[in-house]
């Protein structure tokens, strides 16, 4: 109930919140203040778009954002974040094979290796990879392209933790 006997929902309790246990204005932090244990997948995705981010879309625990190579086209960027205990920072490398067709998925795979080496002095491990079929949306049975992917994370105790690194992985390219 607030003071003029009405009742709040959820999300003006959040604010009110943020408001509440937020910095002074003159405090160095330049990231968006969140309490640490915060890990409700619409008020983190809110921080996010908040701190500057695009949001693709939300699946489950893992808020994937988006890029904008131009003013009307927005696209899967490769980043992620995994919500969870700690947080989890997830960029995706990969190669197409009809930019690469006499190549193997073995020298595929190394190919996105050598493109994700500079990841790995921050933090980053492999976390898993995948071939992706990219079917004809007109004939289910015929394969336009096949993605070599490989998964890269980071574990962040806190979303502070967490903005610098999606900010980094954001500006890296991801295709090779």
């Amino acid at each position: 109930m607030d003071l003029d006997g009405g009742s709040r929902d959820d999300e003006s309790l959040f604010c009110i919140f943020e408001i509440l246990a937020a910095p002074p204005a003159n405090h160095p932090m330049t990231e968006p203040f969140l309490p640490r244990g915060l890990r409700n997948a619409p008020q983190i995705k809110r921080v996010l778009i908040d701190a500057g981010f695009e949001v693709f879309r939300t699946r489950g625990e893992e808020i994937v954002l988006a890029e904008r190579p131009r003013e009307n086209l927005i696209m899967d960027s490769g980043v992620r974040l995994r919500l969870g205990e700690p947080l989890e920072v997830r960029v995706v490398f990969r190669a197409q094979k009809a930019d690469f067709p006499g190549e193997d998925e073995s020298h595929l795979f190394d190919r996105v290796r050598r493109l994700a080496a500079g990841s790995l002095p921050a933090g980053f491990s492999e976390a898993g990879s995948a071939v992706s079929r990219v079917a004809d949306p007109g004939d289910a049975d015929r394969t336009l392209d096949t993605f070599y992917e490989i998964t890269y994370s980071k574990a962040a105790s806190a979303l502070d933790e967490a903005l610098p690194e999606l900010r980094i992985v954001m500006g890296i390219e991801k295709r090779a």
